[in-house]
Formats: C-alpha cells, structure tokens, sequence
C-alpha cells in the first residue's frame, strides 16, 4: 500500500486568531473552526479530556492545508524555544511558492515576521528566505526567477 497524498501539517498555538491571520496574509484560506473533543478525540491523540479549538487553512490550490490548534486542556507544552535555529532536531518549517517573494516579506512583517536572515539568490532559479513568524512559527518563501 502506498500513501494517497499529504493531507496536512499540524500545529500547535497559543494564540490561534494571530497564527490565522499569519497565514491568511501568506494567502492560505480559513477553511472552517471547530471544537474538539469528546472520547473518540482523546482516544484518538492519547490525551484525556481534550478540549482543542482547531482551525483548517488551506492553499489556494486547494492541495496543502495546515491545521492550527489551540489546546484549552490539557494545557499546551512548550517543546523547543520559540527561536530555535535552523539546524534543530525536528519540524523546522513550512515551505510555500510566492509570487513576490519582496511583497510577502513586507505584508507579513505587519504580523510580526522578522526575517531568520536575508532573502538570497540560487542561480538564476529561486529567490528564497526564512522567516519566523507568530510563536516562533518557521515559513521560507521560493520565488521562482524566469
């Protein structure tokens, strides 16, 4: 059996309004919000009592969706600091294809990104960069050169 697709990537907030707005500016789409919990959810996670406030933002494509969560109890655990460097062990970042590489830096600086080092060139292929946005949250950006 092989996998059919990725269906999506999971993160965990504190501030779940601030993350959507994050990645609404980026050009993701809220796809819905809904509480969860209830047994079948804490089977599934292997946490009891769960109450998570979860919120679906998907691509403009409609391929790639990310799934924001907010956990009211059990209370959310900070794993690795939010400024953790590139080369930590786990999930870095999320990487998106953007138009106007220049353009999503600044929209996305009025929410609080702050450039991890500076936007480059690979050959004359990609302008890339990594931005840490809300909670630490690590997004890089390729905009393809002609």
């Amino acid at each position: 059996m092989t996998i059919k697709r990725m269906d999506n990537i999971g993160i965990i907030v504190d501030d779940l309004d601030a993350v959507i707005a994050f990645f609404v500016e980026l050009g993701m789409e809220l796809e819905g919000k809904a509480l969860v919990e209830g047994p079948w959810a804490a089977r599934l996670v292997g946490l009891d009592d769960q109450r998570v406030d979860v919120a679906m933002m998907r691509t403009p494509d409609g391929h790639g969706r990310i799934e924001l969560a907010k956990y009211h109890t059990p209370e959310a655990i900070h794993g690795v600091p939010e400024d953790a460097p590139a080369n930590t062990l786990g999930i870095r970042r999320i990487m998106f294809a953007v138009d106007d590489i220049d353009d999503a830096v600044a929209r996305l600086r009025t929410h609080g990104a702050e450039l991890m080092g500076e936007v480059v060139r690979y050959k004359d292929i990609y302008r890339l960069c990594y931005l840490r946005g809300p909670e630490g949250i690590v997004v890089a950006l390729a905009e393809e050169l002609a």
